[in-house]
């Protein structure tokens, strides 16, 4: 039997799966399934806390009792982190990207109210300057007799991919429960950890469907070199060995629209026809892009092949809140 990480729990585990009757009907192609990863908490939902669970009990064990990690202001992951330290008595320093208009609402708010401390550097710098940053601040915890460890960006690392290598046990166990099966399993493609713990479950479950995530940053290439570094840390954790080729990663870069964090109208429009369809909030940064892309190829006929399709909501409603003056309710 294969033997992964441990963890602690935090999530509210197992999401439920709904399928989007209106939105399939509305498009007329395979029927789409609706995995309520938004649902696994509040001051923490979405997909970073199953992330988070396997990366704060290393943290845990490792007796270290302060939290560093990295972000963009409105960071789903930062607030995550700052949620979770104030539950279970750490501490933690935010570094943040900061960008030209920052206003105290949605995830940075919470970050406060937390009472995380936060490290602003300019986008520019950001990434020059963001290691650095991380590294004096630690110094002085040190000194202080504090013990550190450090997050990447979204968990997205070998120890935070074992998040959604349960996440893929969990929906084989759902599909048997269902009576169906997802032909393709969707995400939002971002930092690479969500797409690597799925990838890693599927292999050692011997899953049928394909998983596509759809990028909202990066080029196809660079997400598949991520995912490919993930994978390689992951492999360290567990006991039985495992190879894996860029071949088997599938990401769409047609969809990232803007760029990172930027929302463009018809983005914008999408997210508001959907909550207005099925009564869900999609986020403009991850899951309205990843949503929006899917259907987007749904309706080129792309996905003609499939009878089921599942999209995870890896959740970050929190994230709208700073973009809400962006929204047309004129018509």
């Amino acid at each position: 039997m294969i033997e992964i990480p441990e963890k602690i729990e935090i999530a509210n585990l197992p999401t439920r799966i709904e399928k989007l009757e209106r939105l399939s009907d509305k498009l007329g192609g395979p029927s789409i399934y609706i995995k309520r990863d938004d649902q696994t908490g509040t001051e923490f939902s979405g997909n970073k806390i199953r992330k988070l669970e396997f990366s704060i009990k290393e943290a845990i064990d490792r007796k270290c009792d302060t939290i560093i990690t990295f972000g963009g202001v409105q960071s789903n992951h930062c607030r995550a982190i700052a949620a979770v330290s104030a539950k279970l008595g750490l501490k933690s320093y935010l570094i943040l990207r900061e960008n030209n208009d920052i206003k105290l609402d949605g995830n940075l708010f919470l970050d406060k109210l937390f009472g995380a401390n936060i490290e602003f550097i300019n986008c520019e710098n950001y990434e020059n300057e963001k290691t650095e940053a991380a590294d004096k601040i630690k110094e002085k915890l040190k000194s202080r007799g504090h013990k550190v460890y450090t997050i990447p960006s979204g968990a997205s690392n070998g120890i935070g991919s074992f998040g959604y290598y349960k996440a893929m046990q969990e929906i084989i166990f759902q599909e048997k429960e269902l009576g169906i099966h997802f032909d393709k399993i969707v995400i939002a493609a971002g930092s690479g950890g969500t797409y690597s713990g799925l990838l890693l479950g599927s292999k050692i479950f011997n899953y049928r469907g394909e998983i596509i995530g759809i990028s909202v940053s990066d080029s196809r290439e660079k997400f598949k070199n991520k995912v490919c570094e993930i994978l390689s840390e992951s492999v360290n954790y567990i006991n039985i060995p495992l190879s894996f080729s860029k071949d088997e990663i599938d990401v769409l870069d047609n969809y990232v629209g803007e760029g990172y964090g930027l929302s463009s109208r018809e983005e914008l429009k999408f997210i508001n026809e959907f909550a207005k369809l099925e009564g869900i909030i999609l986020d403009p940064v991850y899951t309205g892009k990843a949503m929006y892309g899917l259907s987007c190829e749904i309706a080129k006929g792309k996905f003609s092949d499939c009878k089921n399709i599942l999209f995870i909501n890896t959740g970050g409603i929190f994230g709208i809140f700073p973009q809400k003056y962006l929204f047309d309710f004129s018509n």
